[in-house]
């Protein structure tokens, strides 16, 4: 059947709008190569740079051949658990998805290994990067997109069997994402444990700084330009009207959905700013990146259908929350170099509750029925919506941290049992730069007190 050339028309913008958005998403793996160099001392830079990388071409192919498979195979063998076709992209494009959908898809994925990997920085070995990154984006994380994302999902809220007469409304993956990223980064701290020297004899903190705080910003503002095709992109299409309304479409959710990343960011950053400055006593602005992250972090949920205001209470609570688990972190002598799992898997967590207390209806309607007029469906608690939204969105958080633990948590125990996971104390020490990847990233730092060359580091490991 022949198309029209207004269908036409409409399905090249929609495809343009998704491949921009998924080269905005893709940036974010330069703001967090640069985020997380700047996060770790100098002699690690090299090492954390390269994992960066590494997150990003072993999880395309990983993701290629079986994760998006995983995460959105429908058809007649199509299951509310995981997905069973599309390996290796067979029979793409079909009738649901084409390659632009996929690539979207697949800059997703491999942001999930870029936020486990700065939980277990500065002391892991390399060779774990690859077993973990593979697994991770392959398996753990395709398996929750399916739940919450693909049409035949028992979270999904556009099923036809809704969870609680809901489903879970996890818009760009404040769970699927962060969560699954957040809580895979917690099991492999804990089990490798933290780093060398960074509590003392008595217990006690020691400050790790980061060597960079200009990379560290730079890598925020990064992220947070990145976020604007992770949050207003998940519409996948923008040209689809509301048929109660001739001048709104989800061109006015993409605009909401900025609106209220930018406002949650922001407010999380101002919340920090001030939070920190009480705490330790000064204008703190590595921290305060932090916090603009973890408010992105939280509106990820809800960003489309919560208002502005809204927007800025998330932000506001997001900031509370990952200055409240970092202390409790420093209590219980648990060391994350990013703060990954408080800021992605706390925030991540905060953000989908977020969502059941504050979902407006309309928006809902919007974003899950294309504005189709009579429909209802179950809102924000606080709003009047009742408990069914709330309730799967407590769901998803139990069964996101429940999955992870169970598939990641063993993967590392694995590994550190097969002694491949933590490096030497002496390597530690020396710097994986040297030990591990011949040499140092800069020409010259102040705190570069060891050999200059991985000869050298050689000759001294026999003497």
């Amino acid at each position: 059947m022949e198309v029209s050339w207004e269908t036409s028309v409409t399905d090249s913008i929609n495809t343009i709008y998704l491949l921009f958005s998924a080269y905005l998403v893709f940036m974010m793996q330069l703001g967090f190569a640069m985020l997380c160099a700047g996060s770790v001392r100098a002699k690690n830079a090299l090492n954390i740079m390269l994992t960066n990388v590494v997150d990003a071409v072993v999880g395309s192919l990983s993701y290629y051949l079986f994760g998006f498979a995983f995460a959105f195979g429908d058809g007649s063998g199509s299951n509310p658990f995981i997905g069973t076709q599309y390996f290796a992209l067979k029979n793409i494009p079909s009738t649901s998805f084409d390659y632009s959908f996929f690539l979207y898809q697949w800059a997703f994925a491999i942001a999930v290994a870029g936020i486990t990997s700065g939980s277990i920085a500065e002391r892991t070995q390399f060779s774990a990067y690859l077993v973990f990154s593979f697994f991770q984006t392959g398996f753990v994380y395709p398996v929750v997109a399916h739940w919450v994302w693909s049409s035949t999902g028992w979270l999904n809220p556009g099923s036809t069997t809704l969870l609680f007469g809901s489903g879970a409304i996890d818009f760009a993956g404040s769970g699927v994402v962060h969560l699954v990223g957040g809580i895979a980064g917690l099991w492999g701290a804990l089990i490798e444990g933290p780093r060398v020297g960074r509590f003392d004899a008595f217990g006690k903190p020691v400050q790790m700084r980061g060597h960079n705080a200009t990379l560290v910003v730079l890598g925020t503002f990064l992220l947070w330009f990145g976020w604007f095709g992770f949050n207003p992109g998940s519409f996948n299409k923008i040209l689809v009207s509301y048929p109660d309304s001739f001048d709104q479409g989800n061109w006015t959710g993409v605009g909401r959905t900025a609106v209220t990343t930018t406002l949650a960011g922001s407010t999380a950053g101002i919340v920090t700013l001030f939070g920190r400055r009480l705490l330790v006593g000064h204008w703190d602005a590595l921290d305060v990146c932090n916090g603009v992250l973890g408010g992105f972090v939280a509106i990820t949920s809800g960003c489309s259908v919560v208002e502005p205001w809204a927007a800025i209470v998330c932000g506001f609570f997001a900031a509370c929350v990952l200055i409240g688990l970092n202390i409790v972190a420093l209590k219980l002598h648990y060391d994350d170099p990013l703060e990954a799992a408080q800021l992605h898997g706390g925030c991540g967590a905060w953000g989908l509750i977020f969502t059941g207390l504050f979902a407006k209806e309309e928006f809902v309607v919007q974003t899950y029925n294309s504005g189709n007029l009579g429909v209802t469906r179950p809102y924000g608690l606080l709003l009047g919506g009742g408990w069914g939204l709330i309730g799967a969105q407590v769901v998803e958080v139990l069964v996101v941290v429940g999955w992870v633990s169970v598939t990641m948590g063993p993967l590392f125990y694995l590994l550190h049992w097969l002694r491949i996971l933590r490096i030497s104390s002496d390597e530690e020490v020396a710097g994986l730069d040297i030990s591990s990847h011949g040499g140092y990233a800069y020409h010259a730092h102040p705190e570069e007190s060891g050999p200059r060359l991985y000869g050298e580091y050689l000759r001294l490991q026999d003497q």
